[in-house]
């Protein structure tokens, strides 16, 4: 049930207060993030890509080195989605907050490259992106660009030019590991900052979902600003279960302002 304009405008004013105050801001961002920019999410009922795909069938390392062709002909439409897609205002806002000195890293979880689109400089991708591609045969790695093209156009499965094999794009799949600097920096991070703020996550993919815990367990702030509830929504200072797009640059504005 969405909050009454006041309750939402105090805890819009205390998250303001909270990120003014702190030292060091991490932000943790998820699929809800995009969602507005009209990049479907994964686990949303009747619209996530997850209730009418089956993960291991089309997204897991093991059914990608023997039917490649099967998770190319399931990104292709995510591709396409994440092509024309552009930033929303929540990303635009967290650019400025940023910019402003206000936050000083974004972990993401998103593949789709919207918050360097929109401006932001220090974004961590822990599940890779869409940007290169590697080779699964000389593991040359290639940009994306050259390839995107000719494969949303005729969803033929992209392959090396040096030796012919195909080629992954660097987004990390079911029973894939992380990719570990990435990760290893989000890390430090998490114990680095003094106020966490997760903007469109569900929290339910680990082990990124357990950062919010690790900052919490070094003794940070947490505000949450999702559509849905999270498994650590009661220890949180600010629980704001509203649309990332209207509420993000609310806040934004508050501490920019202020």
């Amino acid at each position: 049930m969405a909050k009454k304009h006041s309750d939402l405008s105090r805890d819009i004013h205390q998250t303001a207060r909270l990120i003014r105050e702190a030292r060091y801001t991490v932000v943790l961002t998820g699929a809800g993030i995009s969602t507005p920019s009209g990049i479907p999410d994964f686990r949303s009922a009747g619209s996530g890509l997850w209730t009418r795909y089956d993960p291991m069938e089309v997204a897991s390392l093991t059914s990608f080195r023997h039917h490649p062709e099967k998770f190319f002909n399931w990104l292709r439409g995510l591709a396409l989605n994440m092509t024309e897609a552009q930033p929303n205002p929540a990303h635009v806002a967290l650019a400025e907050l940023e910019q402003a000195g206000a936050i000083q890293t974004i972990i993401t979880q998103n593949i789709d490259r919207l918050h360097q689109r929109a401006g932001s400089k220090h974004v961590l991708e822990v599940h890779g992106s869409m940007s290169t591609l590697t080779c699964t045969g000389c593991y040359q790695q290639y940009d994306s660009d050259q390839f995107i093209g000719p494969y949303l156009d005729t969803g033929a499965v992209p392959r090396c030019p040096n030796c012919g094999n195909v080629l992954k794009p660097d987004v990390v799949l079911f029973e894939e590991q992380l990719p570990f600097r990435a990760w290893l920096q989000a890390q430090r991070e998490t114990k680095e900052c003094d106020l966490m703020l997760v903007c469109g996550s569900s929290l339910e993919v680990t082990p990124v979902g357990n950062l919010p815990y690790q900052a919490l367990e070094n003794g940070a702030h947490l505000i949450i600003v999702n559509n849905t509830p999270t498994y650590i929504d009661e220890r949180a200072d600010v629980v704001l279960r509203d649309d990332v797009a209207e509420v993000v640059p609310r806040i934004a504005i508050e501490v920019i302002r202020e």
